[in-house]
């Protein structure tokens, strides 16, 4: 690495001797940093948000998973007569799916700070909860695994929903 002229050195007055070691530039830390520091008012970036949006749209990937399965083939579950509603596998998958795209769109709009996605979002996790408590007995791991997600990330929307919106 080329050694600069005493003058090209920015920090350092002509004329004084060349430190022995090569000069690094730190940049200056923030004052007050620490863990409750919001990356939110620095960079535009909320965790909670993008964290809370992506849930959502990974919720609603398994349920549009889920809507096709039971679209298919009823091979894969138990039979119709077993569950809290007595509909058909058909529209059992047509609400998955339909729930399923709802979640996709609206995690969208979580991820970018929107107040309607959070109203959407509780009200679509909260239906999403009911449908696959309903649907259990034909998909009991599927279901227990959807209805968890679906409670965190009511809470993730509720608890740090706003964050996006503080630094504006």
């Amino acid at each position: 690495m080329a050694e600069l002229p005493g003058t090209d050195v920015p920090g350092r007055q002509p004329g004084l001797p060349r430190a022995s070691q090569p000069v690094t530039q730190v940049a200056p830390r923030r004052d007050g940093t620490g863990a409750g520091y919001s990356t939110m008012v620095e960079d535009g970036f909320s965790g909670w948000g993008w964290f809370a949006g992506g849930l959502l749209g990974l919720v609603g990937l398994f349920q549009i998973m889920t809507g096709i399965v039971a679209l298919a083939s009823s091979y894969y579950t138990v039979p119709a007569r077993n569950l809290a509603v007595h509909a058909s596998y058909n529209t059992w998958g047509w609400v998955h799916l339909i729930l399923g795209i709802v979640m996709l769109v609206t995690g969208g709009g979580l991820v970018f700070g929107s107040m309607v996605a959070r109203v959407v979002g509780v009200a679509v996790a909260a239906l999403s909860a009911i449908v696959n408590l309903l649907f259990m007995p034909a998909s009991p791991f599927a279901s227990t695994l959807i209805i968890a997600l679906d409670v965190f990330m009511i809470y993730a929307i509720t608890v740090h929903g706003g964050e996006p919106k503080e630094a504006r």
